[in-house]
């Protein structure tokens, strides 16, 4: 069942990045601006900014520029980006691996503290972490991240100091040697345990600004499924057969309430790379949020069509493994 899934899922993919690429590739370029006039300067002749319409395609058919773009990104090929003067491609390799590195430690966050901290919350009912999760709930829910993200800069850098207002590393510090992308891994890799601990010092605030909304989100999700299945029958069954409560909350309960925490944090995946943009931003953080940025105000098509089809796939991959999971967790359920 599971290959049929995923090869089901895989010929989805390819009609869902045909039809992306097909609506971000024409809206981009209704776009009422010139990228080669942005490209060359305020002081370029018309003769070269013809000159350079033409050597970037430009000047052909929408359709005609739609269809060497595609056959290209059939060999890999993104195109050229105006602003890195880089092939698209070489700027993924660059940018990426940072977005990964805080994304994957959000999700960390996220399943590390909201998945146990619903279940304490749902069986102490009323108590002070019950309280305090939903404050948690409440909070992150509201609070918008790029606002979140300057407050706790403001107190944490700027006030008390404790950690780093942005980047990867200190400025000073030069960069592990490159073999995964991620600063924690390949530090680690190369047997240097200080620039370990200073690239996840840098890490902290932006994963946890990162995390705060996704958290709130699952943690009240967690809760809220596991007062519904505590009530139960087979629960209170399980009790009375005289089960430590520990074996009737974990192994009972919880594997049931799991089902919709699943989906919920399969859709946060998106949320998380949304905001990463605004999360980058305001804390110089040099992954895809911030490309995608400098590619929208460059009017870099390319770029942003890259950052896209990038997003795409990524979601489409996490929402497969949530499927995936479905069936480990819960081996009735047919797709």
């Amino acid at each position: 069942m599971i290959i049929r899934l995923v090869v089901r899922r895989m010929i989805a993919l390819v009609l869902v990045l045909l039809g992306i690429s097909l609506l971000t590739f024409f809206l981009s370029h209704v776009v009422p601006a010139d990228p080669v006039r942005l490209y060359a300067g305020p002081r370029a002749s018309p003769a070269t900014i013809a000159f350079l319409r033409h050597q970037f395609g430009f000047d052909r058919p929408i359709w005609e520029q739609y269809l060497t773009y595609a056959g290209g990104l059939l060999h890999g090929n993104f195109g050229y980006s105006l602003f890195s003067h880089r092939p698209v491609a070489n700027d993924l390799a660059d940018y990426l691996p940072a977005t990964f590195e805080l994304t994957l430690t959000s999700i960390l966050l996220i399943l590390g503290i909201g998945i146990p901290l619903g279940i304490v919350a749902a069986v102490w009912r009323g108590s002070v972490i019950d309280h305090a999760a939903r404050v948690l709930s409440a909070t992150g829910i509201a609070m918008p991240a790029f606002w979140l993200g300057l407050m706790v800069q403001l107190v944490f850098f700027d006030i008390l100091g404790w950690f780093p207002a942005g980047g990867r590393l200190d400025a000073t510090t030069a960069p592990p040697p490159h073999v995964t992308g991620l600063y924690t891994v390949d530090s680690l890799l190369a047997g240097n345990l200080w620039l370990f601990w200073q690239s996840v010092w840098h890490l902290i605030l932006p994963a946890t600004v990162l995390a705060y909304g996704s958290l709130a989100v699952i943690t009240r999700q967690m809760r809220g499924s596991m007062r519904e299945i505590l009530p139960q029958d087979y629960v209170r069954t399980a009790r009375a057969k005289g089960l430590m409560p520990r074996v009737v909350v974990l192994r009972h309960a919880f594997k049931n309430a799991l089902l919709p925490v699943i989906t919920i944090a399969g859709l946060q995946i998106g949320i998380l790379l949304g905001g990463a943009l605004l999360v980058e931003d305001v804390f110089l953080w040099p992954g895809i949020g911030r490309y995608a940025t400098l590619a929208t105000i460059n009017l870099d098509y390319n770029a942003i069509l890259a950052v896209t089809l990038v997003a795409a796939v990524i979601y489409v991959v996490a929402n497969l493994i949530v499927d995936i999971l479905y069936i480990v967790v819960d081996p009735t359920v047919t797709y």
